[in-house]
């Protein structure tokens, strides 16, 4: 889910137990995106996530690996700004490819809130501060969530298989 032709998804995930996995550069973007993805689990009936803070992006992964078994659906936060050296892109590349297979491993939505970006100005853009176009974590948060919910639909008309 992402800007311009973003779906309007409203979602009841009471019951679900979701935790929010927060890189930590960046502080002001990532409390940003913190408090969005919080705001879209309090919107979808989501009182009490766990909220777990890492040193960056790239640790992301193995602590959503850690928690899946315990949480139907994760939310991952993190921004990498583009520098002069070929990190971005490796860190990037590692970070999607990490995340997609925890979620693919172990059958929990993991909600993709990295922002990759260029600049500074775009991630601020984003973070869903007072002022940006945009609030990436709590479309994160949401995504997650409503495909744990999809989930769990499937599961119940199948009758758990």
């Amino acid at each position: 889910m992402s800007g311009e032709g973003a779906p309007e998804v409203t979602v009841d995930g009471r019951g679900l137990r979701v935790a929010v996995v927060a890189a930590s550069w960046h502080e002001q973007i990532m409390d940003g995106l913190v408090a969005g993805a919080v705001r879209g689990l309090t919107d979808a009936g989501i009182d009490a996530p766990t909220v777990v803070r890492v040193p960056g992006t790239i640790e992301l992964s193995v602590v959503c690996a850690r928690l899946a078994p315990h949480h139907d659906a994760l939310v991952a936060l993190g921004v990498v700004v583009r520098g002069g050296t070929p990190h971005f892109e490796y860190v990037c590349q590692s970070v999607t490819a990490g995340l997609t297979q925890v979620s693919v491993t172990s059958g929990v939505p993991v909600g993709f809130g990295v922002l990759t970006c260029d600049t500074t100005e775009q991630a601020l853009e984003r973070a869903g501060l007072p002022g940006s176009s945009e609030d990436k974590g709590h479309e994160a948060a949401t995504a997650a969530v409503a495909t744990a919910v999809t989930l769990r639909d499937l599961e119940a008309t199948r009758g758990g298989a």
